[in-house]
């Protein structure tokens, strides 16, 4: 049995493992998407993250695609009640305006209900922060979805720690809904966005938080050890300042934990983010079954206080 942890105040129980929906529609197809999804379920997880944005960046898509598919994958499977449902709005222009205009809002929510045939999102983001809207008119907007029964529990993503403490602010002094989750980038090579000053804001105002990348776009499983492995990849351009970097330091250290406990690198990675102070659950994808078999062990594993400070002190 998995245990399941409170993500922030909420009264929501997740699993301390998400599920990106990023390449559902995407890198995978809906046979892959669909067994992937039955398979996280399977294995305990209870979160699936996406966005109306994936995947507009891909020539031919227009966004929507990975609702779309989970969408298609609710209603087959039938589990909708069994998982909860985070999406996100801010990067897609459209009706109503575009990032956070409150039009755009409400238009996006009926837009994301919609393709995923649902009556409510878990968890609703606002994806990148908008200094064009005035924080209260935001805050305003998802209220009237969170009354409305559409929105459970907001969130913000990619937020600087000035402008979410700023927005919890307005929240506690308009008695608006407040942000109770931060989705962050943040993994072992990747630390310098979230702690200190906005890390110890989380953990004082337990605000949930839910990193992405926490693999690090895959270097992290320890695919990429020299710059002859770059070529593996599309992303393989992206790692060339991490080899240059404290890279190769941290597999190091990783390599040496996953021979003392078992465990894959990928599963270390995961395990670390998941013991770091406010960090309720890592989100990571996979485009088959096999990759998401090598992640599921990693909401079990138990690294110990000195495994974890030397993955720490091997990534500063």
């Amino acid at each position: 049995m998995i245990a399941k942890r409170r993500l922030g105040s909420t009264d929501l129980q997740i699993a301390p493992l998400v599920l990106g929906g990023n390449v559902f529609g995407w890198t995978a197809d809906r046979a892959a998407s669909f067994a992937v999804l039955d398979a996280f379920v399977a294995g305990g997880g209870t979160m699936i993250d996406t966005a109306d944005v994936y995947s507009a960046w891909v020539p031919g898509h227009e966004g929507g695609e990975s609702e779309r598919m989970i969408g298609e994958w609710l209603k087959v499977s039938g589990r909708r009640d069994d998982v909860l449902i985070a999406t996100k709005v801010g990067m897609l222009p459209g009706e109503g305006g575009e990032k956070l205009a409150p039009a755009r809002i409400a238009a996006a929510a009926e837009a994301s209900l919609q393709r995923l045939g649902t009556d409510r999102i878990d968890l609703y983001y606002a994806h990148q922060d908008d200094d064009a809207v005035p924080q209260d008119a935001v805050l305003e907007a998802f209220a009237r979805l969170i009354d409305a029964g559409k929105v459970r529990v907001i969130g913000a993503s990619n937020f600087h720690g000035e402008r979410l403490k700023s927005a919890v602010d307005a929240a506690k002094a308009s008695g608006l809904p407040r942000y109770h989750v931060l989705q962050p980038e943040y993994n072992l090579v990747s630390r310098h966005r979230f702690e200190g000053e906005l890390q110890d804001y989380c953990v004082t105002e337990n605000i949930g938080v839910l990193p992405y990348y926490g693999l690090a776009s895959g270097f992290l499983t320890g695919k990429y050890r020299s710059k002859d492995d770059l070529g593996q990849s599309v992303r393989g351009g992206r790692m060339t300042e991490l080899l240059d970097g404290n890279g190769p330091a941290v597999l190091a250290a990783m390599d040496d934990v996953a021979a003392e406990t078992g465990a894959t690198l990928a599963q270390v990675a995961l395990a670390w983010l998941m013991a770091q102070p406010g960090v309720t659950a890592p989100i990571a994808s996979a485009t088959r079954v096999e990759q998401l078999v090598d992640l599921l062990p990693a909401m079990q594993l138990e690294l110990t206080k000195e495994q974890l400070d030397r993955l720490s002190a091997a990534g500063a």
